[in-house]
């Protein structure tokens, strides 16, 4: 009896030692949501409001009613429709074309052998350690040369393939393509560009989903280079039309809030429809595996 009363009095310990760990863990949990999700609420706040209530003390925490007339306010400021198609042309074309580009080398990198692959993947990661800044001046002269200047083209195509990608996707590759079903597809008489669509491409679903979230974020909120090399102010990006906001010496922060809430709301879009194929394609190989 009495180690039957030990054993339970252990088994209760136990259950309740386990139980704080799970309202520990979600109480961390619910804390990293509130915290993760508190500038957005704190960008929606600024941008329903004034700028008077904006720069008032103590701040207000709660939504105003000058959020449409802020919005209004963009849209007559800065030709916000043709500089949101732009940066949508500019992301979803780019997305795509590294999606391509960074997958293809990536799959040559990770399964085959050919001379010069260690040199020329090792000059690739070099590439990747040189700051962008550095390249601004001649990447504008090429696209000058090239007559692309002041063009959508020269938004996309420099950027049609990058390091970051092609490392990213060749990791993954490595380990989750078997060398087993290249073979079987060889033996089918699959060539290159069909081993690689058919066998490799279904594969990488879960990579490809982070890089083209990864991608689309970045060429949506870019602001650098387009700045540089748009010449042509009818082909500005978005991110460019909202810096114009910022007029000097009388900025409307409320406007310019209203602005950034406008540019944020399809980057969580995008970012919702690619997370949720992200973790089912992410369960779906855990599954399998």
């Amino acid at each position: 009896m009495a180690a039957e009363h030990t054993s339970s009095n252990a088994g209760l310990a136990i259950g309740a030692g386990s139980r704080r760990t799970r309202v520990l863990v979600r109480a961390a949990l619910l804390l990293g949501v509130v915290v993760s999700l508190f500038p957005f609420y704190w960008l929606v706040v600024m941008a329903s409001v004034t700028t008077q209530d904006i720069l008032a003390y103590p701040p207000r925490l709660v939504p105003g009613t000058q959020l449409l007339h802020n919005m209004r306010e963009v849209i007559d400021r800065i030709d916000f429709f043709t500089s949101l198609f732009n940066t949508v042309v500019v992301a979803t074309v780019g997305t795509l074309l590294v999606l391509f580009f960074d997958s293809l080398a990536a799959f040559a990198f990770a399964k085959y052998v050919f001379p010069g692959k260690r040199i020329l993947f090792g000059v690739l990661m070099a590439t990747y350690m040189i700051p962008s800044q550095l390249a601004l001046v001649p990447q504008f002269v090429t696209m000058a040369e090239f007559g692309w200047a002041g063009t959508l083209k020269a938004l996309i195509i420099p950027g049609a393939a990058n390091a970051f990608g092609i490392f990213w996707m060749r990791q993954y590759a490595q380990n989750s393509l078997p060398d087993e079903l290249l073979d079987a597809g060889r033996i089918d008489g699959a060539g290159f560009f069909r081993l690689y669509a058919q066998v490799a491409l279904p594969l990488f679903r879960p990579a490809l989903a982070f890089l083209g979230i990864f991608t689309f974020i970045s060429l949506w909120n870019d602001y650098i280079w387009p700045l540089v090399v748009m010449v042509n102010p009818d082909k500005v990006t978005l991110q460019v039309a909202l810096a114009n906001l910022n007029i000097a010496y009388n900025t409307d922060y409320a406007v310019v809030m209203a602005g950034a809430l406008m540019s944020v709301l399809p980057l969580i879009v995008v970012f919702l429809i690619g997370a949720r194929h992200f973790l089912r394609d992410l369960a779906a190989g855990a599954t399998k595996m």
